[in-house]
């Protein structure tokens, strides 16, 4: 099935415009320590603050939002910054983690509890978090992996199953 993108995006001329060296330098363990104990925390108010124009590293390289999932635990709403891949009018993200060996807290919200806010550049909208089976995630990792070159670089730190998740806009 071919990729659409939404509001003229193109995840192959993310991609394009990402310099190796930007590739490689957010890859390095010591950013992936600063995105998870610094950016992580303070991302997704920035984020918000600037109507998707900023986060803690300036100017995002790549199409980003800020997701809202309620706390499967505290039943509390956490929000998180991610990449995300315009797909077929919906928006997909990647529990990555940058690779960590285990799977990023909000991938569990998410599925305790898919009713989920999304902030993109200029929108806020409530939306549906839909867990990709294998079969749909291989569908569209090349696009993924194309979009986010970092995510081979990911895919090679951990021996799990990185999860691909939908957001489908609700009420549209």
């Amino acid at each position: 099935m071919p990729t659409q993108t939404t509001k003229g995006e193109h995840p192959q001329d993310v991609a394009s415009t990402t310099s190796p060296f930007v590739i490689w330098l957010s890859t390095t363990p010591v950013a992936t320590w600063v995105v998870k104990h610094f950016a992580s925390r303070f991302d997704p108010a920035i984020f918000r603050a600037t109507n998707g124009r900023l986060t803690s590293m300036g100017v995002p390289t790549m199409p980003m939002l800020a997701l809202t999932a309620i706390g499967r635990r505290s039943g509390q709403p956490r929000s998180v910054q991610l990449a995300y891949v315009p797909h077929d009018g919906d928006y997909l993200v990647v529990a990555s983690a940058m690779g960590q060996e285990k799977h990023p807290a909000w991938r569990y919200n998410v599925e305790a509890n898919p009713q989920v806010q999304v902030q993109v550049r200029g929108a806020r909208f409530p939306a549906e978090a839909t867990v990709l089976t294998d079969v749909e995630k291989q569908e569209v990792w090349s696009v993924i992996r194309q979009a986010i070159p970092q995510m081979t670089v990911y895919e090679a730190r951990t021996g799990r199953n990185i999860r691909v998740v939908r957001l489908q806009r609700r009420g549209a």
